[in-house]
């Protein structure tokens, strides 16, 4: 759902008592705009009134990364108090890996410069100053940000969706009312003056396991008015940081390096290069721990960045800018900057020499040809380099070693007419993995920088940039059916000698690169299982139904390409958290057969059942005894009646498939024939579960041994075998959509039904007694030492009041808990030991009341801190 909040962009009162660390002086830039309007925690924009446009909050969260959205041309929060309306979390600008608690973005914006008459004028979502927010959207709720979804079990669902997770925004420019387009704290504001363009924006997310660390968007700029708009650039600035949630401090924000990777080596050894062409930001060392000098899961070590993927034309030109803004004194503004020429006079920005102020200097570095050096290379001396760039700036030494610092990435030119519209497309990219060792930036020498970029692992970055691309338009598809499916290479490499003294050579060929229409899809696993949770004491039942997961047909191979199930469980939502318990996969084998054009075995056919193979290749024919495996890559299958074919069998995954025998998933109908229709509005009534659900795909596990106390993430995934015409690899759904969250306790049916007594534990709480370490409380490590505490009520009714009081019958706190439909935790709730006034509760007795349809109950508990 979308989150609305009027007129508040900038910063609430998050963890304001940490940050009263921000008021230190910061070397180079004592006055820091972020933490000034952190601490104000006021709105940037005037009052509005009912009629003006409210600026809405939408988030991915699908696949790896959670990012905010915002139907104003930005994406990020600017570290403004954003909500989610259903759950009440908290959410974050960029968190990447999801859930991790790691931000790597404050703010991403859509500059747009235009000629228009004989006026030069520039269009943005924000800026350095921040005070310019240009892009609107209409009232209320015409202009709220909607979702949609390809994923037909989603309240989202809709045929027009291209990803999981959809996010349409559209926002003009044309307001041009100052109370609306500038900011409170910014003195002499200048009157924005539209260039009259709205634009459509689509933003994309999967859960796949190759697509979940990147975002794609999609712009569609139409232009509105009467007049041609000439010289048209468009540009994606950002101000972007990396710090733990919990680590949100002048320091951890101020160290940051950008720059711009061209090309990585492609798979394989044959020396190919792919074309990346993104710009990056990330933590200058990854924060490893400053007393043990390792990583923990507050170090950000992953880097992200912007890389476009669509463009009007071809022959456009791109830039890429990265400046250093200092607030209190622009003298010591700086950002690399070429020496002026006859053909191209160099611009004076004015006091500052890297910031673009107005509307005429950011148009100008919007269109101006320059590709920067990185930053950690801004203390050489570039300016013999033959590109005649300016000298160092004087903190140079300090710069290369991480700052605040923005970048901006632009391309142009191109022409819109009245009523064009023209299409661009980005992708917001993550990688992990960036910085390798926690020791790799302590002999960092700013003059000698090529020893510590040589050990950043660029590998993910590039892997992640190159699938964005590829399902923006997918290599290898005629998707338009002009018999061009895109560029492939080939590359051949290994000799194997067979036992018969074959020489054998394995080559590859792989697509790299589409027909150039857009596609916006990929290869898909099967739909996830629907997912119940039953709880009993030492024991939660997981049963799951997959009639959509095995029957759903793979969109580019016209099959169902089912292939097996896991169960994992785990103690928070973390990804690291959680393992495989059980699993079940189809038994089927792959066929890797030899090609003599190119010297090597190929996987092209899908898998293979056993009695297929038997029809197939048994001798006799359909003869039981034929074992695929028996056939190796170097004892291949050769038989007269084929004298053509040479070829091997491989497992596909492990072939545990006898339920309740290799695998401890189990049917819970095993005699249940197939159904009658795969429908279940026309199945017969005796094929459905009392659910409405097919009884032939239903599964069960049973995980015992468990302790009641404490709290299970359980989750069941679908995966499919694979696409070997794609060369791509088994896909599985998202380990964490859908995490369910179970405990090992009586359910809440059982305890109305045999009115059980509520028991409440620890008690007494001890703060002393390590329940932090011992990984019962905070265990992702996000919760400050007064909000991490947990006092936990067990036996509950479905729907109660929970009422805590002091020994002098003051109340305390009251809980809510509301299960109306049960569920595996609706026994249970917590309390964090924060009082009513926002306030830890002190050592003592306490009384709690719990009020139901049931009756009454009472107790006591005691905290000893």
């Amino acid at each position: 759902m979308s989150c609305f909040r009027q007129g508040t962009y900038r910063h609430g009162p998050l963890l304001l008592a940490v940050f009263v660390m921000l008021l230190m002086a910061s070397p180079g830039n004592a006055r820091d705009i972020k933490s000034e309007k952190l601490l104000a925690g006021k709105s940037a924009t005037a009052s509005l009134s009912a009629t003006d446009p409210v600026v809405g909050y939408a988030r991915h969260s699908q696949g790896n990364m959670q990012l905010i959205i915002r139907n104003n041309g930005t994406f990020g929060s600017e570290w403004d108090n954003v909500w989610d309306p259903l759950t009440g979390e908290r959410w974050e600008s960029c968190v990447y890996p999801k859930n991790s608690d790691l931000i790597y973005l404050y703010v991403c914006a859509l500059w747009i410069g235009a000629v228009v008459g004989r006026d030069t004028l520039v269009s943005c979502g924000t800026e350095d100053m921040y005070c310019s927010y240009e892009f609107w959207p209409d009232i209320q709720p015409f202009g709220d940000p909607q979702y949609q979804s390809i994923d037909p079990t989603s309240q989202y669902y809709s045929e027009e969706a291209y990803s999981e997770q959809d996010i349409l925004c559209e926002f003009t420019d044309t307001l041009d009312n100052l109370g609306l387009t500038n900011t409170w704290w910014c003195d002499g504001a200048t009157p924005h003056t539209p260039l009259n363009i709205k634009v459509s924006q689509r933003s994309m997310a999967w859960s796949y396991d190759y697509a979940d660390d990147f975002i794609l968007f999609d712009y569609q700029i139409e232009n509105i008015g009467t007049q041609r708009l000439s010289q048209v650039y468009m540009g994606i600035w950002l101000d972007g940081c990396a710090f733990h949630v919990t680590r949100a401090w002048y320091r951890y924000w101020t160290d940051d390096i950008v720059g711009f990777y061209r090309t990585h080596p492609a798979d394989g050894d044959c020396g190919f290069l792919d074309t990346i062409n993104i710009a990056y930001h990330a933590d200058n060392d990854g924060d490893p721990d400053e007393e043990t000098g390792e990583w923990t899961d507050f170090s950000p070590k992953s880097v992200v960045g912007v890389r476009v993927v669509r463009t009007p034309a071809d022959s456009l030109r791109y830039s890429f800018n990265w400046w250093i803004m200092n607030y209190d004194d622009p003298t010591r503004d700086f950002g690399p900057r070429q020496r002026g020429t006859e053909e191209d006079p160099f611009r004076d920005f004015g006091t500052r020499l890297g910031t673009p102020v107005g509307d005429e200097n950011r148009y100008y570095i919007l269109r101006h040809d320059e590709f920067d050096y990185d930053l950690l290379t801004v203390a050489l001396d570039h300016s013999d380099s033959g590109r005649g760039w300016l000298p160092p700036p004087e903190d140079a030494e300090m710069y290369a070693t991480g700052f605040d610092v923005r970048y901006l990435l632009s391309f142009g030119p191109f022409e819109i007419n009245p009523g064009e519209k023209l299409p661009i497309s980005f992708a917001w990219v993550g990688g992990e993995n960036f910085h390798v060792e926690p020791s790799d930036f302590e002999s960092f020498n700013p003059y000698w920088p090529s020893d510590f970029y040589n050990k950043l692992n660029f590998s993910e970055l590039a892997s992640n940039s190159r699938w964005a691309s590829w399902i923006y338009d997918n290599p290898g598809v005629d998707t338009d059916g002009d018999g061009d499916s895109g560029q492939y290479r080939v590359c051949c490499y290994d000799t194997t000698v067979t036992d018969t003294g074959l020489v054998l050579s394995a080559c590859d060929t792989t697509w790299y690169q589409g027909d150039g229409v857009p596609d916006f899809r990929g290869a898909s696993p099967p739909p996830a299982p629907k997912l119940w949770i039953e709880s009993q004491v030492g024991s939660l039942r997981i049963r799951f139904n997959g009639t959509r997961s095995e029957t759903t047909r793979d969109p580019f191979s016209g099959v169902p390409d089912f292939e097996g199930y896991r169960v994992y469980i785990g103690r928070d939502d973390r990804l690291p958290s959680l393992s495989v318990v059980a699993s079940y996969d189809r038994e089927n084998f792959n066929k890797h057969v030899w090609n003599g054009a190119v010297d090597a075995f190929e996987l092209i056919d899908l898998p293979f059942t056993r009695e297929e193979l038997q029809q197939l290749y048994g001798d006799p024919i359909g003869a039981d005894d034929f074992d695929p495996l028996f056939y190796t890559s170097t004892n291949p299958f050769f038989h007269p009646q084929f004298p053509d074919s040479l070829f091997y069998f491989t497992t596909q995954d492990y072939n545990q498939s006898e339920l309740g025998v290799t695998t401890p998933i189990r049917k819970v109908y095993p005699d249940q024939p197939y159904p009658s229709s795969l429908h279940p509005d026309s199945a017969r009534p005796e094929d459905l579960t009392e659910e409405g659900y097919l009884k032939y795909f239903e599964y069960e596990l049973i995980l015992e041994n468990l302790l009641p106390t404490i709290p299970y993430y359980v989750n069941v995934t679908v995966f499919d075998f694979g696409s070997p015409r794609m060369d791509l690899d088994p896909l599985e759904t998202s380990v964490l959509n859908g995490l369910e969250i179970g405990y090992a306790l009586t359910p809440a049916e059982a305890v109305e039904e045999q009115n059980l007594k509520v028991f409440v534990y620890p008690n007494p709480y001890r703060s002393d007694a390590r329940y932090e370490m011992e990984g019962f409380e905070n265990r992702d490590g996000t919760e400050a030492a007064d909000r991490m505490r947990r006092i936990h009520f067990a036996n509950l009714p479905r729907v109660c009041k929970i009422s805590i009081y002091s020994i002098d019958g003051d109340l305390v706190r009251e809980i809510d808990h509301y299960y109306p439909e049960g569920g595996p935790h609706a026994m249970h709730d917590t309390w964090n030991l924060i009082t009513r006034n926002t306030q830890a509760a002190v050592s003592g007795l306490y009384y709690w009341v719990v009020e139901s349809d049931q009756g009454t109950q009472m107790g006591k508990l005691v905290i000893i801190r």
